[in-house]
């Protein structure tokens, strides 16, 4: 597992605020000799500040360069990318302008006020504070958007059952606490700390809530710090016009009175906590048995009128995925996984596969090769890792057992599937046979479909246009799958967090060269809405195959094998494909891994 090194008081702390204006059986590759190298695993290195969450300097409080190991699976990233904003709201404390790409640096927090005993679950005591805490600047919204009421969802009619917006994902690797007591006083420090002001409370909303739960158990399952895009236009946000705010934090301990203790202590956070225009809030807690052992998310929001179901304060006896009774239990889907997976960090310099923005690509002769990524969209040379794969209809790259070290799930053209377990020290292990016949006839995608699961799953799609999803049952037969979708018309698949939300997408490639998206959010159903083309002129592309940091930490894109001896690299960490960039070859004779 991954390990962040960071203080034992409380790890790390971020906000995104929202406000207007006013606010067959396989060949075996070769031995172990023949492998890429790298430099190893990579580390985050937390740079000096050059703004605190109101604006003001902060370079002078802070040593430059914190280096930081990546956090638990997978790496910290940083807010998710939304369209960049210019409207700064006059009334409220200055922000720096944030696009795009934004950096997480370290900011000099203030000592938190002692607990008064208010605790979590576990009424852990106060322990030291941190000198250092990673967190971004808040982000403002137009005017226009919070004011414009929410656009409909359109109808899917094929098939009505596999499609939803209904009970957020069950998670994995949580513990499943009681978390209503935590919840209670995250609300009342907040409303204490308002009143102190000369504020109003703000009220509490359960379908709020059940928002914020959703995002804080997606998070805290998943273990990566990050803002849900765009979140005050999910339908549970019901339209607020007078600014949407979130904020995230997580500590080691479970002292949920020290996370709004925090938010108090830093200036962005702190502006957003005493936001007049804000009446309803909602908040998710949710319990880790790793480092991070509370996970706190809060959504603010602003309305003229108050929505349905707005109480004084939260009710019920909800556990740790209801947020106050906001959500019944989830329904056991196939996404759920049968045990937790922490998988270590490894030294993969002497590994086939180095990395997640590696290479890979299948010779004339049946060859494996790797290039592996050296730098911001370089590679190094082409080396030999496997051979014997002629028969291959396609190979997939990922950590198929996560336990570190990437593996080849092959697609045969005799109709079996089958996986080669890699080997951190170099090569991989003798095939182990996943299905036997019928799998040649459909078009798969590998990843990590599902939110409340480590282990990365595949969808395939049938003749018919339907899309299954297939659990990751480790080294047992692929048999059981649930079905997605139906209506898909594709001759390639690619699996891709496409618009930066922290759930993976599909990119579904027809014959006329369209690319037509379909959002996830990480469950056995997709997004209900209409399905937009987000590219044209792909009729010569081969290959697909999804990419991390390639352009720094945490980025990510996709791959095109194209005609013309050409591969391209598409940005998309910025929620959207940007120009594309050709990677140096040869590539003639290659067909790219996905």
């Amino acid at each position: 597992m991954n390990k962040l090194v960071a203080p034992s008081f409380i790890g790390v702390l971020c906000a995104l605020v929202l406000a207007s204006s006013t606010a067959g059986p396989a060949p075996l590759p070769l031995d172990t000799g023949q492998h890429a190298a790298s430099a190893g695993p990579s580390r985050v290195s937390l740079g000096t500040a050059t703004a605190d969450g109101a604006g003001t300097s902060g370079a002078a409080d802070n040593p430059a360069g914190t280096a930081l190991t990546p956090a638990v699976d997978p790496d910290i990233r940083v807010a998710s990318p939304t369209q960049p904003l210019d409207v700064a709201p006059p009334a409220a404390p200055a922000a720096p302008a944030v696009g795009p790409a934004l950096d997480i640096r370290p900011v000099q927090e203030p000592s938190p006020a002692p607990s008064d005993g208010s605790t979590g679950p576990s009424g852990s005591a106060p322990a030291q504070p941190a000198p250092e805490v990673p967190s971004i600047p808040p982000l403002w919204a137009p005017d226009a958007e919070l004011a414009s009421p929410a656009p409909s969802v359109p109808a899917q009619t094929s098939p009505a059952t596999s499609e939803s917006l209904a009970a957020p994902p069950a998670t994995e690797a949580l513990v499943k606490d009681n978390n209503s007591a935590a919840i209670l006083t995250v609300f009342t420090k907040i409303n204490e700390y308002r009143a102190s002001k000369g504020l109003k409370p703000v009220k509490y909303n359960p379908t709020v809530a059940g928002l914020a739960q959703e995002w804080s158990d997606s998070i805290a399952s998943r273990e990566v710090i990050e803002h849900r895009a765009n979140f005050w236009t999910d339908p549970r946000a019901m339209n607020p016009n007078n600014g949407a705010g979130e904020v995230i934090a997580i500590r080691t301990d479970r002292d949920a009175a020290l996370l709004v203790e925090w938010w108090k202590g830093s200036p962005g956070h702190n502006a957003m906590l005493i936001d007049p225009r804000f009446n309803v809030m909602g908040a998710g807690i949710s319990y880790t048995n790793s480092t991070y052992q509370i996970w706190g998310v809060v959504n603010f929001f602003g309305y003229t009128t108050l929505p349905a179901g707005t109480v004084d304060s939260p009710g019920g006896s909800g556990g740790s995925s209801g947020g106050g009774s906001a959500f019944p239990p989830p329904a056991p889907t196939l996404c759920d996984a049968a045990g937790r997976h922490m998988p270590p960090t490894l030294d993969l310099s002497a590994a086939a596969i180095t990395g997640p923005g590696d290479l890979v690509t299948v010779n004339s002769s049946g060859q494996l090769l790797n290039r592996a990524s050296t730098g911001v969209r370089t590679y190094g040379a082409a080396k030999v890792i496997g051979s014997g794969f002629s028969g291959a209809k396609e190979v997939f790259v990922t950590d198929w057992d996560r336990d570190g070290a990437y593996d080849l799930v092959t697609q045969w053209t005799n109709g079996n599937l089958t996986l080669h377990r890699g080997i951190a020290t170099g090569g991989f292990q003798a095939a182990i046979t996943l299905g036997s016949g019928g799998w040649q006839s459909l078009t798969l995608a590998v990843g990590g479909w599902c939110a409340n699961n480590r282990m990365p799953q595949i969808l395939a799609l049938d003749g018919s246009g339907n899309l299954f999803l297939y659990p990751n049952k480790g080294t047992s037969d692929l048999s059981a799958r649930a079905l997605i979708t139906g209506g898909i018309t594709a001759s390639r698949l690619a699996m891709v967090d496409y618009d930066a939300d922290g759930f993976q997408d599909v990119l579904a490639l027809r014959a006329d060269g369209a690319v037509q998206l379909y959002r996830g959010w990480g469950t056995t159903t997709l997004r209900a809405e209409a399905r937009p083309t987000v590219a044209t002129g792909w009729q010569d592309v081969t290959g697909i195959r999804a990419l991390k940091n390639v352009t720094g930490l945490n980025s990510t894109g996709v791959a095109l094998r194209r005609a013309s001896d050409v591969v391209q690299y598409w940005d998309l960490s910025g929620g959207r494909l940007a120009s594309p960039s050709n990677i140096a070859g040869p590539w003639t004779g290659q067909r790219l891994a996905q």
